[in-house]
């Protein structure tokens, strides 16, 4: 497979791991935002957060969970910033958690995107009912 997050999860690719489990993997990003980055991966190849099975979506998180807790601790951190993306910003097409430790005033300001508001309370309602049909379609 050409996907170079299976590559590491293979050992075709070294990676730095800190962590894993018979579900997943989770190693040391090679670009941090600072050190300590790191990047959880499902062993199984899916590229988005739709496509992990379900029995797949409890030990991930666990495990996320546990490396948050692991990183903030080992690090002394303040805090982390754990984020996914789904496609879109998503480096490698292999589904993945970030795990950054944070710091209060660590510089990390310019990551997030501009907010907005909605142009009335119909729009919002809009939006709402939209999703609601989507979820009542998807169950």
């Amino acid at each position: 497979m050409d996907c170079l997050f299976c590559r590491i999860v293979s050992g075709e690719v070294p990676a730095t791991v800190v962590y894993e489990d018979k579900n997943s993997l989770a190693f040391l990003d090679h670009r941090p935002l600072f050190p300590g980055h790191t990047l959880l991966v499902p062993r199984e190849h899916v590229e988005t957060l739709g496509e992990l099975s379900p029995s797949l979506v409890e030990p991930y998180f666990k495990a996320a969970q546990l490396l948050a807790r692991a990183v903030e601790s080992g690090l002394d951190a303040e805090g982390t910033f754990v984020a996914m993306n789904n496609r879109v910003s998503q480096s490698v097409p292999h589904l993945h958690v970030h795990v950054v430790p944070r710091r209060r005033k660590d510089g990390l300001k310019g990551f997030f995107w501009p907010r907005t508001k909605y142009e009335s309370e119909e729009e919002m309602k809009l939006v709402r009912e939209k999703i609601a049909a989507a979820l009542k379609k998807l169950k």
